[in-house]
């Protein structure tokens, strides 16, 4: 169906600067509490799992919040959702910092992930809206996955200094100022692009989950992301537990795979350009099986240290990296009048997937030990690559 493409006055780099913040934020939230993970159980007199709560009740909450803005952003605009999201992201993060018991905590913490899934679904909606099948849209999703990196590389770290510096409580403060001044800069400069064909029009979303290329991309990026929410699940308790890494330690060694992924990001548009959607989303799955046969080695033969758990985290970063990249031109490519919902149901299902089937492995398996990232990968990674035999089958023309 054809739609009225909205204009959007700003210039890549104003509108990346513009954008940009919001998912920052949304990442940010996730990655700087990670140094002072380990010590809330005793902080909050609670339980480790209450506390692992607050990561995967996130990442739950991220994805199915956008159920619901995905569809109001179609209908009533991208602007006020976002405005909105920001507002209570900020309010929950105010919250959280004032917290005294668990309960507040990750009560605090569930409605920081429903601004944030908020700010996000409003976010890319914006992007397929403006930038849909033009070149800066490769840019902007690059640069997004840049800051999936970059944001992992400086989280920890700061959230160590700042914890160890101000106490734990400063780096919920600090999201909410990060929020303020975000939202204050999109009241003034944010205009609404929502498709007008879109306005007022009540369209049926069974095309999205009829599509299959949604699904097996949608299914790629779960397994990418998966990826890296069960690294950082278990990535404290095994660095700092068991190798004995100081906090600060392990934000630097964290923050290598970080660093591999901003230098493999670098040549986004290069490998996406040779390789197409497809044999992105192919070499990034490959890496990951790769890296998690690395992982297992080291396992059974070795102990844990930066060789033997970091190096193989290392390909599969570059792996995620190549799969991230490509997996929501592949998936959202047929929905422009309703990228919302498109956009909404894409985060939601990874979401979804990632925390139920990533908190299972880490709680199932030993968490503190490489077998939850092992046994996740592995099994995504194979199932993705069925998937894209399928689809090569069921759409012959699917990049």
């Amino acid at each position: 169906m054809t739609y009225t493409r909205p204009s959007w006055a700003y210039s890549l780099p104003a509108a990346l600067l513009l954008m940009a913040p919001f998912d920052i934020i949304a990442s940010l939230a996730m990655d700087i509490y990670l140094p002072v993970v380990p010590s809330m159980p005793g902080i909050l007199n609670t339980s480790a799992s209450v506390i692992q709560l607050t990561l995967s009740g996130y990442m739950i909450v991220l994805g199915a919040g956008q159920i619901i803005f995905g569809p109001i952003s179609d209908r009533v605009g991208r602007r006020p959702v976002l405005i909105l999201g920001a507002i209570l992201f900020a309010a929950a993060s105010v919250g959280a910092a004032c917290a005294s018991t668990a309960g507040i905590f990750v009560l605090c913490r569930l409605l920081q992930a429903s601004g944030a899934s908020a700010v996000l679904v409003a976010t890319f909606a914006t992007v397929r809206d403006v930038y849909a099948d033009r070149e800066e849209g490769a840019v902007i999703y690059s640069a997004f996955g840049a800051i999936l990196s970059f944001v992992p590389a400086l989280g920890p770290i700061a959230g160590a200094v700042i914890a160890d510096r101000f106490g734990w409580r400063a780096i919920f403060v600090l999201l909410a100022l990060l929020a303020l001044a975000a939202t204050i800069n999109a009241t003034a400069r944010w205009h609404e692009t929502r498709p007008f064909a879109s306005a007022n029009a009540r369209r049926s979303i069974s095309p999205i989950f009829a599509s299959f290329a949604f699904w097996v991309y949608t299914l790629a990026f779960s397994a990418v992301m998966g990826t890296f929410f069960v690294f950082f699940s278990t990535a404290p308790r095994v660095l700092i537990g068991h190798a004995g890494y100081s906090e600060l330690g392990f934000s630097l060694a964290f923050a290598t795979v970080a660093g591999v992924m901003i230098a493999t990001t670098r040549f986004a548009r290069i490998f996406v350009g040779t390789w197409s959607i497809a044999g992105c989303v192919t070499r990034g799955m490959l890496l990951l099986l790769c890296g998690a046969a690395f992982l297992a080695f080291g396992q059974i033969f070795g102990s844990p240290s930066f060789a033997s758990f970091l190096l193989p985290v290392w390909i599969m970063a570059v792996g995620i990296v190549f799969a991230a990249s490509v997996t929501a031109n592949g998936a959202l490519a047929k929905f422009g009048d309703m990228a919302g919902s498109a956009v909404a149901f894409y985060f939601c299902i990874q979401s979804v997937i990632v925390s139920i089937v990533g908190t299972l492995s880490v709680t199932i398996l030993d968490g503190d030990s490489a077998w939850p990232l092992v046994t996740y990968s592995t099994t995504m990674a194979v199932l993705v690559l069925i998937a894209q035999i399928l689809l090569k089958r069921h759409e012959p023309t699917a990049r």
